[in-house]
């Protein structure tokens, strides 16, 4: 079957790396790390669930969301108005919802994760869910952790998680209060 829709997408450089976003239907149903390993898989599941393709287009969404993207990267904003449309399936969308719950400037481990799901079991299934997450920041992987604190798996690069995490709790509560993982 052809594609009947449309995902507009644009790409953002910024301080954390080039990001892909897209919009349908006036949705934020993207927002990725270009470069990042799972982008072929993600882009298809999108593209496929969505019955969409790629465009690449300026839109007022889009514009609405690289700004609040921008102010969100320079400690001004902790939220994002944009809707957004996540496509996955129905334990990815648990876990995506549950994602947004996390408050900004605080982290939860996976375990945390997967019992608040009902399941601590389901470590793995809960880290392979966030892994798949393709609407990073607003619904905010980063702030899942390793059980023991430890920074782990992160799209962007741990690198990336740990200037994300040092920079929301800069902006939550004070600075010197950080936890050990800022010192590795």
């Amino acid at each position: 079957m052809a594609p009947k829709n449309i995902i507009f997408i644009q790409y953002f450089k910024t301080p954390i790396g080039e990001l892909i976003a897209g919009s349908i239907e006036n949705r934020i149903c993207i927002l990725d790390f270009r470069y990042r390993k799972m982008r072929d898989a993600i882009d298809q599941r999108i593209q496929s669930g969505l019955n969409a393709i790629y465009f690449e287009k300026e839109t007022p969404i889009l514009r609405t969301l690289r700004l609040e993207l921008e102010a969100y990267l320079k400690g001004d904003r902790k939220q994002f108005s944009c809707a957004i449309k996540m496509v996955g399936s129905s334990f990815q969308l648990k876990v995506w919802n549950a994602l947004q719950a996390i408050p900004y400037g605080t982290t939860i481990s996976y375990l945390e994760l997967a019992q608040h799901l009902g399941n601590k079991n389901a470590v793995r299934a809960v880290a392979s869910a966030n892994g798949a997450n393709a609407i990073a920041l607003i619904v905010p992987c980063h702030r899942v952790i390793g059980a023991t604190n430890k920074l782990v798996g992160y799209a962007g690069g741990l690198s990336t998680k740990k200037k994300l995490l040092k920079l929301e709790l800069a902006f939550s509560r004070n600075p010197e209060e950080l936890p050990f993982w800022d010192s590795e």
